[in-house]
C-alpha cells in the first residue's frame, strides 16, 4: 500500500506542533511492531490505545472483514463494553447498518453525530444507547488496491460532530490498521518495509552494531547525502559532531543498554549546514545474527526551531530596539529574585529608570517614524555606553529600564549616569536638524528600598517622576519623601479629575501697577484650587495637569472665566486689561492648536459678543514654547495678534531664550521674573543683568513688566530704568475677584474726583 503521499500530505496540513510529533511518535510504535511482527491482534489493541491517548473522550474499534466480505468480526476495542463487541461481532454489512456497516459497504466515511435520532441506526440504537454510546464516526480501512480490510470507529458518550483534526485523526488510525492488517494478512515484511522506507516523509536508516548501513529510504539519503557518498557506515558521531557531548553520550549508553532513546540534537547535514533534528531511536533484535540492530528515525526540525526562535525574539525582546522588553525584565528581577530565595542571601542590584524628556513633542513635531527613529538611536547609545554586565530593556513608549547587578555606590552610579547624559548630549540629526535630548532618571535599589518586583519597579517610576518634577535632565534616588510626594500626586490627580465639576476652581486677580503712579493698568489672572476647604498651591497641580492632559481643559475654563470678568468690567465702566497664562501642552500639535484658535470663537457666540475684545487679553507663554520653532504656533500667534491680543513671555531669563528667539517670535511683552528683581540688593552685576534685559527690550520694541516687587529698594531701581508697569507684593497681592472689582471701583471713583 503506497501511503506516502497520504502520510505526507497529513502531516505537513496538520497545524499543531504537538499533533505532528504524537503523529510521527504513532507511526514510529506501530512500524516498531510491524518489524517486529507482532500479532495483529496486540497492534490493533496498542493502536486503538494510541489514539484514545490522542483525543480524550474517544472510545475506539476496529472491525475487520469477513473472507466473504458480508459481515464484520471483532478486531479490537479495549475500552467498550464487552457486551456490545459481543453483540456487533458478525453483523452483515448494509447501506443503512449502523456506521461500521455502512462505511464497510459503502467504502466511504460515514458520521453520525447523533445515533439515536439516525436512520441507520434504527434498528440498532438500543445496543449502543445502552453503552452510553451517542455518536460514531466510521472510517474504512482500505488496501493498497483500495479494497476494503474493516473499519476503524470512534465512540463518543455525547451528540457531536468530528473537528478537522478529528478527521486526520480517524484517517490516519485506519492507515496505520491498514498496515498492520496487510502485514498479518502475509505480506512479506521487507516489502513492507522497503515500502514504508520509501514513502516515509520522515529519514530512516537501519544499521548494526558496527553503524553499517543496513537499510536507508530516499529522505534519509537526501539529507545525509555528505555521508551517503560511501554509503557503507552511518558515521553517527560525525553526524551529531554538533551535538551537546553530553546528550550524544547519553543516547549511546541508552543503546548500550539495548534502551529506545527520543531527544533534539544537531546534525551535520554537510560541512556548512548544521541543522535541527527530533531523533527517534530503536533498538531492534536480529533473529538471525542475534545482535542488535537500530532504527533511526530522524526529522529536520529546523523551520520550527527558527520559528521558536522568532516567537521567543517577539515575546522577549522590542522588535524596534532590539532591547529586552517589559516582559523580559520582570522575568529576568523575578528570577534574580528566586535565586535569592534559594541561597538564602539577597543579591542586590540597581534599577535606573529613564524616560525621554519630551518626547511626546518629539513625535507631535516631526512625527512617529522620526520619533521611532529617535528611540533606535537613543538605544543604540545606552548600549555602547553602559557595562556590558548591565541589562538594558525598554518598557514602555519613551521609557527605557537598566539592571546594574551589585551593589554599587552611590557615585558610581552618578557616574554611570553622567556617562549617558554625556552620550545623549551629542547632537543627533533628525528630519535634518539637529536634536538634542534629555532623560528624565529614577533609581531604585533593592532590597533597601523594595523587596518585590512590582515594588521596586514602582520605587524607580516615583523617583523618575521625581526627577520630571525637578526640572528633568536629572536623576534622583529614591527616598520616603518621593513616596509621600508620589501618593500625593496620585491623590490630587484623582481630585483634579472632578474639580471643574465640583466648581472648586477659582480666578484670583494681581494687579499690574504704574510704578510712578500706583494706578492699576492690567491685571494677571491667576488660577486657584480649593478642595475640602484648603488651598491646593499651583506648584503642585499645575504639572499634574499638565501630565495628564487636564490642562487644556482647565485653560479654556480660565479663558471663559477671564472673558466673563472682562464682560463685568464693561459693564461697571473701570475695564482693564487682563493676563493669562497659557500651558505650553496646548500647543504641542495642531490638533490642540487648532482647539485653541476656535475656542475664542465659541467664547463669542456663548457671550453673544458682536467685537470679541481681543484688545483686552494678553498671553502668557513661557519661553519653552518659542523653543519649539513650529511654523504652526508661530502662525496662530501672529493671527491672534493681529486680532488685537498681545502675546508676552512670561518668567523671562529663566528658560533656553535667545535673542534670535525673540526676534523672530511673534512678541509683545517681556516679564522680568522675579528671581531676578530680588538679587537686586545681591551686587551690581544683577543690576547691570536687568539693565540689559531691560536695553534688549526697548531695541526689539518690546513692553516690560517687572515681577516680584517687594521692597522700597526694588521700586526704586525700577523706576531708574523707566519701567512702566510693575507687579509685586508692594502693590497688591493676588485676591479674589470681588475684592480686585471693589479696587477698581475705588480706583475709578478716586480718578474721577481728580477730575
Amino acid at each position: 500500500m503506497d501511503i506516502g503521499p497520504h502520510i505526507n500530505k497529513f502531516i505537513e496540513d496538520t497545524p499543531q506542533a504537538d499533533f505532528r510529533e504524537s503523529s510521527i511518535e504513532r507511526y514510529s510504535a506501530i512500524l516498531d511492531m510491524v518489524l517486529k511482527g507482532l500479532p495483529l491482534g496486540e497492534m490493533l489493541h496498542a493502536l486503538i490505545l494510541l489514539i484514545e491517548a490522542q483525543k480524550i473522550g474517544t472510545r475506539a474499534s476496529v472491525l475487520l472483514l469477513s473472507d466473504d466480505g458480508k459481515r464484520l468480526l471483532f478486531g479490537a476495542a479495549p475500552n467498550l463494553p464487552e457486551e456490545y463487541n459481543n453483540a456487533i461481532n458478525g453483523v452483515e454489512i448494509g447501506a443503512d447498518v449502523g456506521s461500521c456497516g455502512a462505511a464497510a459497504y459503502t467504502c466511504e466515511r460515514v458520521i453520525v453525530e447523533d445515533i439515536e435520532h439516525h436512520p441507520n441506526w434504527t434498528k440498532y440504537k438500543e445496543l449502543p444507547l445502552k453503552a452510553g454510546l451517542k455518536s460514531c464516526w466510521s472510517e474504512p480501512i482500505k488496501d493498497s488496491n483500495q479494497k476494503v480490510l474493516g473499519t476503524f470507529a470512534m465512540y463518543y458518550d455525547t451528540v457531536k460532530s468530528p473537528s478537522e483534526l478529528d478527521l486526520y485523526l480517524i484517517q490516519e488510525a485506519a492507515r496505520l490498521a491498514s498496515l498492520a492488517i496487510e502485514r498479518s494478512r502475509g505480506m512479506h515484511i521487507q516489502r513492507l518495509s522497503s515500502t514504508i522506507f520509501n514513502s516515509l516523509p520522515i529519514s530512516l536508516v537501519i544499521t548494526s552494531e558496527d553503524n553499517v548501513v543496513l537499510s536507508a529510504n530516499p529522505v534519509f539519503k537526501s539529507l545525509t547525502s555528505t555521508y551517503y557518498a560511501n554509503l557503507k557506515l552511518f558515521d553517527v558521531h560525525r553526524f551529531l559532531s554538533h551535538s551537546k557531548a553530553e546528550e550524544v553520550a547519553d543516547l549511546f549508553e541508552h543503546l548500550k543498554r539495548g534502551h529506545a532513546w527520543k531527544g533534539e540534537l544537531k546534525g551535520l547535514k554537510t560541512d556548512n549546514d548544521i541543522i535541527d533534528i527530533a531523533l527517534n531511536v530503536t533498538v531492534i533484535r536480529d533473529t538471525f545474527t542475534q545482535q542488535n540492530c537500530f532504527a533511526w528515525l530522524i526529522t529536520d526540525i529546523s523551520a520550527r526551531k527558527n520559528a521558536e526562535k522568532i516567537i521567543s525574539f517577539q515575546t522577549n525582546y522590542d522588535q524596534l530596539t532590539g532591547l529586552s522588553n517589559r516582559k523580559y525584565l520582570f522575568e529576568t528581577l523575578q528570577a534574580m529574585k528566586c535565586k535569592n530565595s534559594i541561597d538564602g542571601k539577597k543579591q542586590e542590584f540597581s534599577l535606573m529608570l529613564m524616560d525621554i524628556d519630551h518626547f511626546k513633542q518629539i513625535n507631535d513635531t516631526f512625527g512617529h517614524d522620526n520619533g521611532d527613529l529617535v528611540l533606535k538611536l537613543v538605544a543604540q547609545r545606552l548600549l555602547n555606553t553602559i557595562p556590558e554586565n548591565v541589562l538594558i530593556a525598554r518598557i514602555a513608549a519613551d521609557e527605557f529600564a537598566l539592571v546594574i547587578p551589585g551593589k554599587m555606590c552611590t557615585e558610581s552610579l552618578i557616574s554611570m549616569f553622567n556617562n549617558i547624559t554625556d552620550e545623549l548630549k551629542k547632537h543627533f540629526i533628525i528630519a535634518d536638524q539637529d536634536m538634542m535630548l534629555s532623560m528624565s532618571t529614577g533609581l531604585a535599589r533593592y532590597p533597601y528600598d523594595a523587596d518585590n518586583v512590582e515594588q521596586i519597579l514602582n520605587c524607580a517610576t516615583q523617583a523618575m517622576y521625581s526627577a520630571k518634577a525637578h526640572g528633568r535632565n536629572c536623576m534622583q534616588f529614591f527616598n520616603q519623601q518621593i513616596q509621600k510626594d508620589a501618593e500625593r500626586n496620585a491623590e490630587l490627580h484623582l481630585y483634579l479629575k472632578t474639580a471643574l465639576i465640583q466648581n472648586e476652581f477659582q480666578l484670583y486677580y494681581q494687579p499690574i501697577v504704574n510704578p510712578f503712579t500706583a494706578q492699576i493698568t492690567k491685571a494677571e489672572v491667576l488660577l486657584r484650587w480649593i478642595h475640602d476647604d484648603q488651598f491646593i498651591s499651583p506648584d503642585e497641580f499645575i504639572p499634574i495637569a499638565e501630565e495628564s492632559g487636564l490642562i487644556v481643559q482647565i485653560g479654556e475654563w480660565v479663558r471663559m472665566q477671564a472673558l466673563t470678568s472682562i464682560v463685568a468690567m464693561q459693564k461697571s465702566d473701570f475695564t482693564i486689561p487682563l493676563s493669562i497664562n497659557v500651558s505650553t501642552i496646548e500647543f504641542w500639535n495642531t490638533d490642540l492648536q487648532h482647539r485653541f484658535a476656535a475656542y475664542f470663537d465659541v467664547l463669542q457666540q456663548q457671550f453673544g459678543l458682536d467685537v470679541f475684545p481681543y484688545s483686552l487679553l494678553t498671553l502668557e507663554i513661557t519661553e519653552s514654547l518659542m523653543m519649539t520653532q513650529q511654523d504652526s504656533i508661530n502662525q496662530l500667534l501672529t493671527d491672534l495678534r493681529h486680532r488685537g491680543m498681545q502675546i508676552s513671555v512670561d518668567d523671562f531669563g529663566t528658560g533656553y531664550s535667545s535673542l534670535s528667539y525673540l526676534v523672530n517670535f511673534p512678541v509683545d511683552q517681556i516679564k522680568i521674573d522675579k528671581s531676578f528683581i530680588q538679587r537686586i540688593s545681591s551686587g551690581s552685576r544683577h543690576k547691570s543683568l536687568i539693565e540689559a534685559i531691560v536695553s534688549m527690550s526697548r531695541a526689539l520694541d518690546l513692553s516690560i513688566v517687572a515681577e516680584g516687587v517687594e521692597t522700597e529698594a526694588e521700586l526704586d531701581f525700577i523706576k531708574q530704568q523707566n519701567i512702566d508697569a510693575v507687579q509685586g507684593y508692594y502693590f497688591h497681592k493676588p485676591m479674589p475677584q470681588e475684592a480686585f472689582f471693589d479696587l477698581l471701583a475705588k480706583q475709578a471713583e478716586s480718578i474721577a474726583r481728580l477730575k
